[in-house]
């Protein structure tokens, strides 16, 4: 059954998700240009990765979501598993947001384009007018219940297991003074590890958990660090 499936897979799931891909990237510019970057550069790509989950047999359940106000603006963070965590994210995780992402991806033809003009931020971390340029850009799209999503591992794991956080998105959340919420990604890398391109079948479990908001002083970034890793681990395996 393994060899029918990728058969599809490359055969026709591949050359449909390029068009696909496509499609997306042409109505996050149309529907931004029309509607604004808040609902051209979110709903466009909610839909497309939502018919990548189904186009890969990839069932996405997700526990939570009482947990978040949709007019509030948080910092999510999440485990990083495999390239599946992008799609269930953006697909089903239900909250208007925008990717704190690697600024190589700006170059990517045609989908670095779109992110830029759907208001994604772009990290620069190269110096501190980078970073300071980071932070007054994610100033900007952080209001009437906008968020951001950051993977603090920076990376995909290479076994499943997380690796260690990087403090940048628990600086940003004390920067601002907005509450983290952890989401658990389970399943991701079971659907596809870096180490390969071959997707396989399977359910994806996003828990979203309570969200940790800031005392009169704000965070401890050392503190909320942790204390986000190890909500994170609650919901994962072993």
């Amino acid at each position: 059954m393994i060899y029918l499936f990728r058969v599809y897979q490359w055969l026709i799931a591949a050359p449909i998700l390029l068009v696909l891909t496509i499609l997306a990237c042409i109505f996050t510019f149309i529907c931004t240009w029309l509607f604004g970057q808040s609902w051209g550069g979110y709903y466009p790509a909610m839909l497309w990765s939502r018919c990548v989950c189904v186009l890969w047999g990839i069932r996405v359940k997700v526990k939570g979501r009482e947990n978040i106000d949709p007019k509030q603006s948080y910092v999510f963070v999440a485990n990083h598993q495999g390239a599946f965590d992008i799609w269930s994210i953006y697909g089903y995780l239900g909250h208007r947001f925008k990717w704190l992402m690697k600024k190589e991806l700006r170059k990517v033809f045609f989908i670095g384009a779109a992110c830029n003009a759907a208001g994604h931020v772009f990290v620069d971390d190269s110096s501190i007018q980078g970073v300071k340029r980071t932070i007054e850009d994610a100033e900007k799209r952080l209001q009437n219940g906008m968020s951001v999503v950051i993977f603090p591992e920076g990376s995909r794991t290479f076994d499943g297991k997380m690796i260690p956080f990087k403090r940048g998105a628990f600086m940003l959340a004390a920067e601002f003074k907005l509450p983290v919420v952890p989401i658990s990604i389970d399943g991701s890398f079971r659907a596809m590890p870096r180490t390969t391109y071959n997707v396989t079948p399977c359910t994806i479990t996003l828990t979203i958990h309570q969200p940790i908001f800031p005392d009169e002083r704000g965070f401890n970034t050392k503190i909320l660090m942790a204390q986000c890793r190890e909500t994170i681990q609650s919901a994962l395996p072993e």
